[in-house]
Formats: C-alpha cells, sequence, structure tokens
C-alpha cells in the first residue's frame, strides 16, 4: 500500500513544485521562527512529503506521536526541535491534502 499511496501522492503534489512552494513560504507562515533558515525547515517539510502516504487516511494528530518519535532520526542538520518542527510538517500535510482528491483523515479539509 505505501508505494501505491506514493504514487498517487506524487501525481497529486510534484515533489519538486512541493519543495519550491515551502521554500518560497516558509518565511509567511504564522509558525515560522525568527532566525531560523531555510536549512533548518527544508527536513521538517520533506519529513511530512515523506510521511503523508504511510499515515494516508489518518489525522496528524492521531499519529504526531510516531512521527514526533522519529523525527530526530530524519532531521539531518535542522536545529528544529519537534515543538518546532511539527508545524512545518503539519503544513506540509495539509498541502498534500488539498492537492488530494476527498477528504482522507476526515478532519474536514
Amino acid at each position: 500500500m505505501g508505494a501505491k499511496a506514493g504514487d498517487s501522492i506524487a501525481e497529486a503534489v510534484n515533489p519538486t513544485e512541493y519543495v519550491t512552494y515551502f521554500r518560497n513560504e516558509y518565511r509567511n507562515s504564522p509558525t515560522y521562527i525568527s532566525g531560523r533558515e531555510w536549512s533548518d525547515y527544508e527536513p521538517a517539510y520533506k519529513y511530512g512529503y515523506d510521511t503523508y502516504g504511510t499515515y494516508r487516511g489518518r489525522s496528524f494528530d492521531s499519529v504526531e506521536s510516531d512521527l514526533q518519535r522519529k523525527w530526530d532520526e530524519t532531521r539531518s542538520a535542522s536545529r528544529l526541535p519537534w515543538d518546532e518542527a511539527r508545524h512545518a510538517v503539519r503544513e506540509g500535510w495539509h498541502y498534500i491534502e488539498r492537492a488530494m482528491p476527498g477528504d482522507a483523515d476526515k478532519d474536514g479539509r
């Protein structure tokens, strides 16, 4: 299921366009922290893209503890602790969800 879910996500959300969008917009996010750079946020947005397919159909809130546990091993050189990175990961999930048909996690978005 993971590969199939990933394929449909890549069809709905081009990964290059996803990264470009957030690279251009991350400083405009209400959760942006002054002094942080794209190199801090990029791993969090990438983590959001990479994990959405794994948990597709479940709400972010229902899987956040799993995501948090795995953040430290996937964060690369990001200086964001989970309490800061989570916002970018969630924004990434919602970006993908808006592009996907239906309301997979049934949260009304």
